[in-house]
């Protein structure tokens, strides 16, 4: 989901407009209209360009979420806001725009990886938080912009409070979650473009690779954390290393089948759910990831 980005200052429009309304009402009708006015004036005035967006910073989009945007209302946040920015990183790709396919890639690779940075525990965010993000359009290109604001947007409703948790993560927690997020990137960002192992049982093997070596990782993180059920989490994830080991080294798809079916079911989240609460960190399983492992 790309949210593009063109310059353009809206600043006080709207606070005119309706402060020029107020005239020819009466006496109640008046003090309801100056108390929308000056809730219209305060957006107004928190009015920015998204050239200028900071991370950490909130916000309310000006209009659908989704979509060309302008300018949003930058808000404190401790109040009700639909956005964060959590991640922002420059796209080097020469003078020539690479189009809006190429930049959307980039963003869905990058946006994951410093959204991790600024919030790594993705079990602790609200419920609907979604991974948005500003990119260049073409003629905003051509003005030299190059930069991608990457946001978690709220897909209904609003949320309240920052999602930053980065800062107040201890260190086994920081390695856990580093751990962890790598195991489910490695899975994902490789996943071959077929739906079945008999077309494309080289893709799978790199995708079972991949997961293997960020399993192996993670393990070897988790040997310098103390904990009961840190401890069982680490057997079973070196079970299902071996497991994706023996897959990616499949000679044939039935080879194959026979060793992902536990190498994936050794991943399951749910079998995290007892260390997490050991190391002090969220328990919910996010509903996605719970319906993938559901079958």
């Amino acid at each position: 989901m790309t949210v593009r980005a063109p310059h353009r200052s809206l600043r006080g429009i709207p606070a005119v407009a309706a402060l020029l309304a107020i005239g020819a009402v009466g006496c109640s009708e008046v003090s309801d209209a100056v108390d929308s006015a000056k809730d219209t004036a305060k957006k107004a005035a928190r009015q920015q360009s998204v050239y200028s967006l900071d991370i950490g910073e909130c916000y309310n989009p000006n209009g659908k979420a989704e979509g060309t945007a302008y300018a949003v209302e930058v808000v404190p946040c401790d109040e009700a806001h639909t956005g964060q920015v959590v991640g922002e990183f420059t796209i080097d790709k020469g003078q020539k725009f690479p189009g809006d396919d190429e930049i959307t890639a980039i963003a869905d690779t990058r946006c994951p990886v410093e959204a991790q940075k600024f919030a790594p525990d993705t079990w602790a965010l609200p419920k609907g938080a979604a991974l948005f993000y500003y990119t260049p359009t073409q003629e905003s290109w051509a003005t030299g912009d190059r930069a991608v604001s990457c946001t978690y947007t709220a897909e209904k409703g609003k949320f309240s409070g920052t999602l930053e948790t980065a800062k107040s993560l201890k260190p086994e927690q920081i390695t856990y979650l580093k751990g962890s997020n790598a195991v489910y990137e490695a899975l994902w960002a490789n996943q071959p473009e077929k739906d079945t192992v008999e077309d494309d049982l080289a893709g799978y093997k790199a995708q079972a690779k991949a997961v293997a070596a960020a399993l192996d990782a993670h393990v070897k993180g988790l040997a310098g954390i103390e904990g009961a059920e840190v401890g069982k989490l680490r057997s079973t994830l070196e079970k299902a290393a071996g497991n994706w080991k023996t897959a990616a080294n499949a000679a044939d798809a039935d080879a194959f089948y026979i060793a992902y079916d536990p190498a994936f079911t050794g991943i399951d989240p749910n079998k995290s759910v007892a260390a997490r609460k050991e190391l002090g960190l969220a328990t919910t399983v996010p509903a996605d990831d719970a319906e993938v492992w559901a079958g």
